[in-house]
Parts: C-alpha cells; sequence; structure tokens
C-alpha cells in the first residue's frame, strides 16, 4: 500500500512550529540535523518558494512540500 503523501499538521493552539521541527515531528527526518542539511540545500519548498531557514515560523494556512509530501498545516 502506498503512503498517504498529503498530512495535515494542527498546531494546536500554537501560534506557530519551526520548520525543522515540522519535519522531525512528522518523522519525515531522522534528526533535527538531518532537517537542517536538507532545509538549507533548498529541499524543502514553503507556500511554494524555496525555503532554506530552518527555524522558519510556520503558521496556521502554510503548505510545505518536502520530497514528494505535501504538508498543510492548520492553526
Amino acid at each position: 500500500m502506498k503512503p498517504n503523501k498529503n498530512l495535515q499538521f494542527d498546531l494546536n493552539g500554537q501560534e506557530y512550529i519551526e520548520l525543522n521541527q515540522l519535519l522531525k515531528v512528522l518523522s519525515l527526518v531522522n534528526s533535527g540535523g538531518e532537517a537542517n542539511i536538507l532545509i538549507s540545500d533548498g529541499r524543502v519548498l514553503v507556500n511554494g518558494q524555496v525555503e532554506t531557514r530552518k527555524r522558519n515560523k510556520i503558521r496556521g494556512g502554510f503548505k510545505v512540500v518536502f520530497e514528494g509530501y505535501t504538508i498543510h498545516v492548520f492553526a
């Protein structure tokens, strides 16, 4: 069975989550260090734009694309 490539992440009352933490929490990377390297390499899109800031604040309504996964963030 093919894994679901569309993911949802609920901020659960938080204002934002940092991009590197989002990838880690969703188990799309093995560690924060790996997330930082992949983000720095330009492998992540936020709202259709390449994002290289590891601690970019991801807020409700944002769409993050990484390695074929599309993550919809809800507030």
